[in-house]
């Protein structure tokens, strides 16, 4: 079991940024579109839709938004088909990277992945280049202000997460699982009181790459951040770690 933060700096930047930008509305909208879409918009029969819901609430994502986004997906009200899309790639000092989208247009979308990674020192691979680097895993978040590092070890250890770390947000804490457990973890800590607000799948870098130096890191995260920018982005994922140190250069 064990706990850690080493993402946090990065993670309260962009959390701050895209809520600036009203991106993180976009996101759960596309999520809570999804979510409706593969499982219904009954949230006492969709888990992964009320879990974005919850997340969207905390997020203050006013409610006709959320509305609309479920209405999408069940198809009670019409739009663009919205397809989840992954994409693989190499950044600089051979860094790997996955970036999962949702997208109206795959061909635009592959286009403008594949120009950002080309403009970023890196360039975007084929399906499997990069992916049998990572463990899929699960991840369900959940916010409580009060919670601190001693009681999330062990209500990680109660609900059969194998780690926790501190969330994108404060007061939010992240309990990582095998990606067959996802739900019995999320049951889990909703009966234990806790507002789940989010649960998904992410990718985990078995040897993750140090880096070192600060032009490196500027390099490495420069592409970061324009990919996790990227309008259609969900998630990103990396093998790169930056020590504290690099990071407060940055």
């Amino acid at each position: 079991m064990s706990g850690h933060n080493k993402w946090s700096k990065i993670k309260f930047t962009k959390a701050a940024a895209d809520a600036k930008k009203g991106k993180i509305f976009a996101r759960f909208s596309h999520e809570i579109t999804l979510a409706a879409k593969s499982g219904g918009g009954d949230v006492d029969t969709n888990p992964r839709l009320r879990a974005a819901i919850e997340g969207a609430k905390a997020a203050s994502m006013p409610k006709d938004n959320i509305d609309r986004a479920v209405k999408k997906g069940t198809g009670e009200l019409q739009g663009e088909t919205i397809q989840e899309v992954t994409y693989e790639g190499y950044g600089p000092a051979g860094t790997a990277f996955i970036v999962e989208v949702a997208t109206d247009n795959t061909n635009r979308c592959s286009s403008e992945i594949r120009t950002i990674f080309s403009k970023n020192g890196g360039n975007m691979g084929t399906p499997g280049s990069v992916a049998y680097q990572f463990d899929r895993k699960g991840q369900v978040t959940i916010n409580d202000p009060a919670l601190d590092e001693d009681s999330a070890m062990e209500l990680a250890m109660d609900c059969g997460a194998d780690e926790f770390e501190e969330g994108e947000n404060e007061g939010e804490w992240a309990f990582i699982c095998g990606p067959t457990d996802l739900q019995v973890v999320s049951d889990a800590l909703s009966a234990a009181g806790k507002s789940v607000t989010g649960m998904k799948l992410i990718s985990v870098a078995q040897n993750p790459t140090d880096i070192t130096d600060v032009a490196t890191a500027q390099k490495v995260m420069r592409l970061f951040e324009r990919l996790d920018d990227y309008d259609d982005t969900m998630n990103v994922f990396s093998n790169f770690e930056i020590d504290d140190s690099i990071l407060e250069q940055l």
